[in-house]
């Protein structure tokens, strides 16, 4: 055997592995996902009727799947929130502050706790009699503070808080390693030029990072688009449906209410979401990304 073939059997052996976990993990139950929508199978139930797209009918007539919707794109909302966060902690510790490490350590430390605990954590925040934040607002003058999760109005909003939080960290990292790859010859000729630190940021330095800034918000929107654990450990997506997203709502039908089809049809216009985000993401940034 030639020299150039070995290499390349031994390149398909190294790859064989990610090949067969996402063939395992990804391709297969994809297609079975997308079988499995057109019929009513449940868990308690060995047989599966075709019944065609009889769930997707009764999916654009179900009010939960819609305030499941409206949940989710009012959770999208903390994501360009924590980028934007991100970019100007980041700016404050790339310079020489005090505790710098420090800082950096504590910021980044919520990202890598455990999601339940951060959940359980923010929920004695939130408490609406003797909560902390409820406390604080009452103290500088609010009679009637928020019912937080308690309320049909509020428990977005107060998901949206801790999600930016949680984010924070990671995205600040991330603008770090950004912000210090930026020339520092570029910096200095600004400022020699006369640009003020608002200009400079402005017309220097976000176009450096602009890259890191479409990567934080795609990778952003898919994971917060995918995630459901905090509501489920706090409000269980209430109360009634009034914090239930998307992802949430995969999860209950399918593990609690044991209707995989009716799940899988949710799954599938789940996927279609978060592609429709992505390509929009992927056509726009052509417009301010600088490579």
């Amino acid at each position: 055997m030639k020299w150039g073939k070995k290499q390349q059997l031994a390149g398909y052996f190294f790859v064989l592995p990610n090949i067969i976990g996402v063939t395992v993990f990804f391709f297969i139950p994809a297609v079975f996902t997308f079988v499995i929508s057109f019929t009513n199978w449940k868990f308690t139930t060995k047989t599966a009727d075709f019944v065609g797209w009889a769930n997707f009918q009764r999916l654009f007539q179900d009010e939960v799947f819609y305030e499941a919707l409206r949940n989710t794109f009012v959770f999208l909302l903390s994501v360009p929130v924590s980028v934007v966060l991100a970019f100007f902690v980041a700016l404050l510790l790339n310079k020489q502050v005090y505790l710098k490490n420090w800082l950096r350590a504590m910021y980044f430390l919520p990202y890598i706790t455990s999601g339940v605990a951060v959940a359980f954590v923010w929920m004695l925040l939130f408490d609406a009699k003797n909560g902390p934040i409820n406390q604080l607002l009452r103290s500088v003058g609010i009679a009637h503070p928020p019912g937080w999760f308690s309320t049909t109005t509020t428990p977005m909003l107060a998901y949206d808080i801790i999600w930016i939080w949680l984010l924070l960290g990671y995205n600040m990292i991330i603008y770090l390693a950004a912000l210090q790859e930026v020339p520092k010859e570029l910096l200095e000729a600004a400022k020699m030029d006369g640009a003020k630190a608002r200009h400079t940021i402005r017309h220097v330095i976000l176009p450096l990072v602009s890259p890191t800034t479409f990567f934080l918000l795609l990778t952003g929107f898919v994971v917060t688009v995918k995630a459901f654990g905090i509501m489920e450990a706090v409000t269980h997506g209430g109360p009634g449906t009034s914090s239930q997203v998307l992802s949430l709502y995969v999860y209950k039908t399918a593990f609690r209410y044991y209707e995989m089809g009716y799940a899988s049809t949710i799954s599938i216009v789940l996927f279609a979401f978060i592609l429709l985000i992505t390509l929009f993401q992927w056509y726009g940034q052509k417009k301010w990304v600088h490579y």
